[in-house]
């Protein structure tokens, strides 16, 4: 089976990301590509390794979704082949969520690993940091969206629609912290020095209160997430 392009009904811009998603499961495939394309991104998918490589034969991506349980040749191999001769980014997929299945992930290179089931809006976060790290570095983030809620790191303000949102002092260094490190897990340790009490408790704590502040449902966050075995991680908009 061959690569496939799929095309939106609107015109994207020139520069607009080209994803290829590469999973067996056609369903998978197809509602990954509809959903990409309904949000800016070009898509080109594949059912197997085979079809990767014959796609990126002919087209240049900027990023690739790659699951890891295919027939054949694994996502893992592909990986590893991919970052031993490209510099393309890859987000792994995978219904293998145990930590020992990630790390294989991570040492092949991959720039980020996302268990199914996941959120549609969360794939389409993780994308856009993957994206933004592969940019060139402009310096500091000055402002962080996060849906309706806006940080300004410098001022160490949140706001929602235009209304200031109280935050305390360890609140706002929380957030400045995510802020410098966007898209990247911190680990718990690293959060415990920046507390006066260095209590792994205590930053569960304080990690709740600031959902409670910037995310719409706190129980289940799409922004400040958990990334388990290692600490938090903040994505934007």
């Amino acid at each position: 089976m061959k690569a496939a392009m799929i095309t939106s009904s609107e015109p994207l811009p020139d520069n607009a990301p080209h994803v290829l998603v590469v999973d067996d499961d056609q369903k998978i495939r197809d509602l990954l590509a509809r959903y990409l394309v309904e949000h800016g991104f070009r898509v080109t998918t594949a059912a197997d390794a085979q079809s990767a490589r014959s796609g990126m034969r002919g087209l240049e991506f900027d990023v690739i979704l790659l699951d890891v349980m295919m027939p054949g040749e694994s996502g893992l191999d592909l990986a590893r082949e991919l970052k031993s001769t490209r510099s393309v980014p890859i987000c792994m997929l995978t219904a293998r969520a145990e930590p020992v299945h990630r790390i294989e992930g991570l040492e092949a290179g991959v720039d980020d690993y996302l268990p199914k089931p996941f959120e549609p809006r969360e794939l389409l976060l993780r994308l856009r940091n993957i994206l933004k790290r592969g940019q060139s570095p402009s310096g500091p983030h000055e402002e962080i969206r996060m849906g309706d809620y806006v940080f300004h790191v410098t001022r160490g303000e949140l706001k929602c629609e235009e209304k200031t949102v109280r935050l305390t002092e360890r609140e706002r260094d929380l957030l400045r912290l995510f802020a410098h490190r966007l898209g990247t897990p911190i680990q718990r340790h690293e959060l415990c020095s920046e507390d006066s009490t260095g209590n792994d408790r205590a930053i569960d704590v304080q990690i709740n209160r600031l959902r409670r502040k910037i995310e719409t449902d706190p129980s289940n966050p799409v922004y400040l997430q958990t990334v388990r075995g290692k600490g938090y991680i903040l994505y934007s908009d």
